[in-house]
């Protein structure tokens, strides 16, 4: 099936009507780099979001949870360099002061504003200096700032994340962009990323917030570089309506494609989180297919996904099917070894369980380059599931001694 939807060149978080953004530097970070951002909605906007599922839940996470919660919003304030985690009933005070100022400055209500903040860990923020950047980033708001707010938001990213596509919903143009950062720290059930989307789509908000969750599902949820969950995860796409499309309810008999802009903006901005993983040199998608159930997919696809012998073996070009076979068994799923069937990009090298007669040179080949697909075939039903990796190198090890 042909796409609906154009990629917007150069689009991003401000390529939605009405939206506009700016990233400053306010001190957070050394050497003048951009730390502080803020996306405001012209108008009032609905709000889908997602929040990490960690326990231990950064004090932004919880002020921005409840301001979805209440309904409508106007904008987002972030922060890079310091995560505002682990900080107490000072580090909630702070989250609610950065919402207060960003809302008095804008002429909006406090619970419009939702905050979101990454970077150390058990750090207080330097209110002083947010408060007084927060002042400058509203004077800098424009529609041409969303590259200056996707700067401003990134951590040890390498390049900026950004994407837009538009679509045509009842003969009305409808624009889907985004901005997110992430490189380490990534793992299915959110990751150490922030995302805001924007559109102007006029949408229902429950079908907003039901779209957001399945395209999470179906993007960052999807993708893995270490297995660690952060505690400031979040994912958030506002809906300002200003495309003046039809209201799209859950019946909409163009709902469809609106979903489908959405998931191809999220898995855009995934797959950028994890080309851009610390230090990694391989991206591998692991397809799962044949299993019992999606459920046992999902678990042979993440068992394969986090094994450190398997991704070490990946940065040595190393296929080492032994590697996935071992994985698989311990996954949980149910698994027949004499069934199992395992290819790199399309090539078997897995057969009723054993070794495929395709010499191990030309699978060599394949794990070296930088991007290859395996997929494991169980035979055991029609249970399906896929998940964006990496592999394990000593770049990030290194990386990842110290903070």
């Amino acid at each position: 099936m042909k796409d609906d939807y154009k990629v917007i060149k150069n689009g991003g978080v401000t390529s939605a009507q009405g939206f506009v953004a700016a990233g400053i530097s306010s001190g957070i970070k050394p050497a003048g780099k951009k730390d502080l951002a803020i996306v405001y909605s012209a108008v009032p906007a609905q709000i889908g979001a997602t929040f990490t599922t960690n326990l231990v839940k950064a004090a932004p996470v919880k002020v921005s949870f409840e301001h979805a919660r209440n309904g409508s919003v106007r904008g987002v304030v972030l922060n890079s360099g310091n995560a505002n985690a682990c900080t107490g009933v000072l580090g909630i005070k702070n989250a609610k002061s950065m919402v207060e100022k960003t809302a008095k400055a804008l002429d909006c209500r406090p619970k419009e504003i939702l905050v979101c903040s990454t970077g150390r860990i058990g750090v207080q923020l330097p209110m002083p200096k947010i408060e007084r950047g927060i002042k400058r980033t509203v004077s800098k708001l424009n529609v041409d700032g969303g590259a200056d707010a996707a700067k401003a938001i990134m951590t040890s990213d390498t390049f900026r994340k950004e994407f837009a596509v538009c679509v045509e919903i009842d003969g009305r143009k409808v624009t889907i962009g985004g901005m997110a950062k992430g490189a380490g720290m990534i793992h299915p059930q959110m990751a150490t990323m922030l995302c805001v989307i924007t559109t102007d789509a006029n949408i229902d908000k429950a079908t907003l917030r039901k779209c957001t969750y399945e395209a999470v599902e179906h993007s960052f949820n999807r993708i893995t570089i270490d297995g660690d969950t952060s505690t400031n995860d979040t994912v958030m796409v506002l809906a300002n309506g200003m495309a003046e499309n039809p209201l799209i309810k859950s019946y909409h008999p163009q709902l469809g494609v609106f979903q489908k802009a959405l998931v191809t903006v999220m898995r855009k901005l995934a797959r950028m989180i994890v080309q851009d993983g610390e230090g990694i040199s391989r991206v591998v998608e692991v397809n799962v297919k044949g299993a019992a159930s999606n459920a046992d997919a999902k678990l042979a696809a993440l068992a394969v996904a986090h094994s450190a012998l398997v991704k070490c073996s990946w940065c040595g070009g190393d296929p080492n099917w032994g590697r996935l076979m071992d994985a698989i068994g311990y996954s949980g799923a149910r698994v027949k070894e004499e069934m199992v069937e395992i290819y790199y990009d399309g090539l078997v090298a897995v057969s009723n369980g054993e070794a495929s007669r395709t010499p191990m040179a030309k699978l060599r080949k394949i794990v070296r380059r930088p991007a290859f697909t395996i997929t494991l075939h169980l035979h055991l039903g029609s249970g399906e599931y896929s998940v964006l990796t990496t592999d394990l190198t000593e770049k990030y090890v290194t990386f990842n001694k110290g903070e």
